[in-house]
């Protein structure tokens, strides 16, 4: 079993011990780039460019999103949701868009709007913060290009100790903050067994390579962050360490 399918077992647990009724209903759109990250922010994020959306599912107060590159429109109830076939990537992102949203509405996850304006440029040096602080001078293994993330981490570590790859053909193999930007797809198991600590975008939950990366992390024993609100609720419940200092 998957990790997110473990994740929506141990969901469905929550709902019935907490009461949530499965018949309220969950909205899910896609957001435009200035409702998702800003009108200020840097246009080189994915989101500005229009590579990636983020979809925003709602459940009464309560707000969660999801990246994702097969963005769409959803309505239905909480158990609509929960018998989503998530062999679909579309599936995948409406399920954690309105499991995110959920689990805000529960008190469980925090962090399930993302950063907008200045936030996102400000989440890099933070971040390399918070790993400094944890794990020294570390080689860093980034999985998922953030710009600002990367520019940051090889500001503070240097190019030596800095690794990146991407999944998105127009990044593998082009020149990022002085890093080759390598294949996500081949390029893992080097890159698990190269680095100190893994820091992984959230949105392998949606894409489906977030099993892959876990299992080869705890194989080689090295501690693995992940990064963005689409992680949120996925992360809370299956006990995954997360940062994300900006995210709402």
């Amino acid at each position: 079993m998957g990790l997110l399918e473990k994740a929506r077992e141990k969901f469905a647990k929550v709902c019935r011990q907490r009461g949530v009724d499965l018949a309220a209903q969950v909205q899910v759109r896609p957001l435009t780039p200035k409702e998702a990250i800003g009108e200020k922010a840097n246009p080189d994020f994915a989101i500005k460019r229009g590579k990636e959306v983020v979809i925003e599912a709602t459940f009464g107060d309560a707000r969660g999103q999801a990246f994702t590159d097969c963005p769409s429109h959803w309505t239905g109830t909480l158990a609509d949701l929960m018998s989503l076939d998530l062999a679909n990537i579309q599936n995948r992102a409406v399920f954690v868009a309105g499991l995110n949203a959920i689990m805000r509405s529960l008190g469980m996850a925090t962090g399930t709007v993302h950063c907008r304006d200045a936030d996102p440029e400000r989440c890099g040096p933070k971040m390399a913060d918070l790993i400094e602080q944890r794990y020294g001078k570390a080689r860093v293994g980034l999985i998922g290009l953030q710009p600002a993330i990367l520019r940051a981490l090889v500001e503070r570590f240097g190019p030596g100790s800095i690794r990146v790859l991407d999944l998105n053909p127009e990044n593998i193999g082009r020149i990022r903050s002085q890093m080759l930007v390598e294949n996500g797809a081949k390029d893992l198991p080097d890159l698990v067994e190269w680095c100190d600590v893994g820091l992984a975008t959230g949105s392998t939950v949606v894409n489906a390579s977030m099993d892959e990366i876990v299992l080869r992390f705890e194989k080689a024993r090295k501690p693995l962050i992940f990064f963005g609100n689409t992680i949120s609720g996925a992360a809370a419940l299956l006990g995954l360490e997360r940062l994300c200092p900006f995210c709402q």
